[in-house]
């Protein structure tokens, strides 16, 4: 009985253990899956933002499909590179690469490309450029943005830390720095700018043709040592290959282009060439002066590739620019000051002003490819500029106090004059310049690790005549220059010569020798499940300079640099970098000349200890993706050379006796506002200030405290077609400069803030993703028309000032340069 009982109890729990073992076996995979998984979700849409259901979602042998929201979800593998597949019937197919550390869900939601869309690019979330601190520019945005220079500055200048009051100009300041202070590449070529140019009205085209451009990348700081020895921003530019046949024209009432591309028969080779003429008498004819201006700006540009092999490409790039400037002014009324004080200027002119300014540029580049793993490249370029800048301007005045009583018969009507006199300009200018390099670069990279190293020999030969004078009379009577002997005139006369107030006289022939070179070393990694990127690097550089006899010297800098980021592993999509590094500024032949045109072989490079820490927020709202991005800066310069600046044209003092320090905070927050179409909002603020000669600190002249850059776009809802560009911008006054043989301490007065609004409005009849509906509009490709309205609110916006001297109480009158006002541009653009 016993022995049955305990037979029958054994079969029981023989019987449960084998039950529970088949459970558990059942469960144990699930349970084991489960800690090595984790999904991946999202919704997935077109361009239009609308979702895309029954696309299939997948990797190796495991997948799902939206559903009619266009809402998927995947579980995927942990601790492992997998390639996750999107594709639908009617759309592009899409994969993105995916490694996961830790059971965090992925959320990722992209956008697909309808096969009917043949675009040239295609936006990868790639974290590497931020984690670098680049910021990455769509072209598409920067051809539909409107602005009287319409580029890549033109949208520049709606980033927080980048300003520039001129519309008329391409230049910009960053973060404090001046015009000089900012690198430009083209397919990793250093671009250049002539030398003489004065004001915007001059400038014409810039460099850059934005019809030819494939990538930009936009650095505001603390940039790697693989750039370059400047003490500000990088901007670096790369033109595209074409990959098919084409022929875009672009037409407006301030100029035109035309922009060729196509490829060989064996597809080897490739060429694009960009022609563009433009004439700024539209926006100078709306300025206060009256004049007879005629000028003529015209470019010509070929980017030209060929694949020899495998392992070998031979690219060339090419440019020729021929820009006239013939400007006669004829009169000009300006009033100013207060409600209470009002003031009038009134000036006549005599005269005209003839420049011309040619410049070409040749660059030849060769990739080796030696293996998988390294990449040679070698570069030989020539730059040569050649500028002319005649103008004899005499200039008769009067500046009055108007009447401001509102009951009075000559309201308005100047009553009183106090200052009544002229000024005759001179100046008989040329300038040669040639610059000649050769460089040298290796790239090695394998896995997660990449070392560049590279090394540069530049030459640059100038030879400059300098010959200006200004001659001031008032009330009949010759002003001295400063400093000069003390007379009593009127009162005993004096009989001595008539001395210019102002006379620069100089021939300079200057050579310079520069070597420079890098290296660097990268690597992306985790620390326990958080990823991290970093880059340090150090770059030197020897010149000497030589000048009309003087003895030759010789200067060396050496440029630590280094960058960290970290992505960490948490819900939300966050990224956190610091950079900084001790960066120096060489002299260039600018910086070399004083401002009576004598040149300064032993100016030392200025020197900037440069710290940026920064962050990059992206997240959901309204169902939309959206990006907030900020950046906290110090910069401590010493060895300073100080300048003033005149419109554009910096003129430096050529001494390096100053400090100074520049710091702020930059944010910037871009999304779809819209759906589909990306905006943003810029904010900067920005305090920088130099002490020059131990006499105490004072606002340099790029101290623009606070900006706000606003780029809008959207579209009619029922006409999706008609697209609206807003392009607005809100600058602090900054200070209105000094004569350049003042003491910039007496002049610290601030112009009145900027403020300016463009306004663009297109139409698209064809495009990549709308087909034609009439039987003309199939011979485009792509045909768009449209209208800007620049200075939508017909601010007068100043950018300098021009001095007049009131002979009674010998006061300095700082009268300001009012801008371009309102104006209205028609624009067609068509694609064969």
């Amino acid at each position: 009985m016993l022995r049955f009982i305990k037979n029958n109890n054994l079969a029981a729990v023989n019987k449960y253990f084998v039950k529970n073992l088949l459970l558990l076996l059942l469960i144990l995979p699930t349970f084991v899956v489960s800690q090595n998984t984790t999904s991946i979700k999202g919704y997935i849409t077109n361009k239009q933002n609308a979702p895309i259901s029954n696309v299939s979602v997948s990797f190796n042998t495991k997948g799902t499909v939206s559903n009619a929201d266009g809402y998927y979800e995947l579980i995927i593998p942990i601790r492992k590179t997998i390639r996750i597949t999107f594709s639908h019937v009617s759309y592009k197919k899409h994969v993105k690469k995916v490694t996961l550390r830790s059971k965090r869900i992925l959320n990722y939601s992209p956008v697909l490309i309808s096969l009917n869309n043949k675009l040239n690019e295609v936006v990868v979330n790639n974290k590497t450029n931020e984690a670098k601190g680049i910021t990455t520019i769509d072209i598409a945005k920067v051809k539909r943005l409107p602005g009287v220079n319409a580029g890549v500055e033109n949208l520049l200048m709606t980033f927080a830390g980048v300003n520039n009051n001129n519309e008329l100009s391409t230049q910009y300041n960053v973060r404090g720095g001046n015009f000089d202070e900012n690198l430009v590449y083209v397919n990793g070529i250093e671009i250049y700018r002539p030398f003489l140019i004065r004001s915007g009205q001059q400038e014409g085209l810039s460099f850059i043709n934005s019809n030819m451009v494939q990538n930009i990348h936009f650095s505001a700081g603390g940039f790697q040592a693989k750039y370059g020895d400047k003490l500000s921003s990088v901007l670096d530019i790369t033109y595209r290959k074409p990959t098919q046949t084409k022929t875009q024209i672009e037409l407006s009432l301030v100029g035109g282009s035309a922009t060729i591309e196509g490829l060989t028969k064996n597809k080897k080779g490739s060429g694009i060439i960009g022609l563009r003429h433009r004439n700024n008498s539209l926006f100078v004819n709306s300025k206060q002066i009256k004049t007879n201006y005629k000028p003529s700006f015209t470019d010509i540009q070929a980017f030209l590739s060929y694949q020899v092999n495998d392992k070998l490409n031979v690219d060339f790039l090419g440019s020729f620019s021929l820009n006239k400037y013939n400007y006669t002014p004829i009169s000009r009324r300006t009033r100013f000051g207060t409600l209470i004080n009002p003031i009038e200027l009134i000036v006549f002119y005599k005269g005209q002003e003839k420049d011309s300014y040619l410049t070409s540029f040749g660059a030849f580049k060769t990739d080796y490819k030696l293996n998988e793993e390294i990449t040679l490249h070698a570069t030989i370029s020539l730059y040569n500029t050649q500028e002319e800048e005649y103008y004899d301007i005499l200039a008769s005045y009067n500046l009055g106090e108007v009447d401001s009583n509102l009951g009075s018969e000559n309201f308005g009507e100047v009553e009183f004059s106090q200052g009544i006199g002229s000024q005759l300009n001179h100046a008989r200018n040329d300038l040669d310049a040639l610059i000649a390099n050769f460089q040298l670069k290796a790239t090695y990279k394998k896995e997660n690790n990449q070392l560049e190293a590279g090394i540069k020999y530049q030459v640059e030969d100038i030879k400059d005549r300098i010959i200006e004078w200004e001659v001031i009379d008032s009330v009949g009577f010759a002003i001295r220059p400063p400093h000069h002997s003390i007379n009593d005139q009127p009162y005993d006369p004096y009989r001595g010569s008539i001395t210019p107030y102002q006379s620069i006289r100089a021939t300079n022939n200057v050579t310079i020798n520069r070597i420079s070179g890098f290296a660097q070393f990268s690597r992306k990694d985790f620390i326990n499940e958080h990823q991290i990127w970093y880059n340090f690097g150090m770059r030197f550089q020897n010149w000497n300079v030589k000048s009309n006899g003087i003895r030759k010297e010789s200067h060396f800098i050496f440029s630590p640099r280094a960058q960290f980021a970290i992505k960490p592993d948490w819900d939300k999509d966050v990224l956190f970098r610091v950079s900084g590094g001790l960066y120096y500024q060489p002299p260039f032949y600018k910086e070399l000349k004083d401002n009576l045109g004598a040149i300064h072989p032993e100016v030392k490079a200025q020197q900037s200890i440069h710290a940026v820490l920064g962050s990059d927020y992206s997240f959901i709202l309204w169902e939309r993706p959206f990006k907030l991005t900020t950046e906290i800066y110090y910069k401590h310069l010493s060895n300073v050379n100080p300048y003033t600046v005149d419109n554009v044209r910096i003129r430096y003092q050529a001494q390096n006796n100053a400090t100074a320090y520049a710091t702020g905070i930059d944010i910037r927050l871009n999304g779809e506002f819209v759906p589909g179409n990306e905006s943003w909002i810029s904010l900067g603020i920005l305090k920088t200030q130099e002490n020059i000669n131990n006499q105490g600190d004072i606002a340099r002249p790029t101290d623009q405290r606070f900006k706000l850059g606003i780029l809008f776009q959207d579209y009619v809802p029922n006409l999706p077609d008609l697209k609206v560009y807003l392009n607005l911008v809100y600058n602090s006054g900054v200070p209105g400069g000094s004569p350049s043989y003042a003491n910039p301490y007496q002049f610290q007065s601030r112009l009145d803030a900027y403020k300016r609004a463009d306004l663009g409005i297109s139409y698209i009849f064809v495009d990549n993703t709308k087909k034609a509906t009439s039987s003309w509009l199939r011979n485009f490709k792509e045909l768009t028309a449209g209208l800007e309205l620049f200075n939508f609110f017909d601010i007068n916006n100043s950018i300098t000032n021009t001095w007049v001297r009131d002979v009674y109480s010998k006061t300095m009158y700082g009268i300001p340069n009012y801008m371009t006002g309102r104006v209205l541009n028609f624009k067609l653009g068509v694609q064969f």
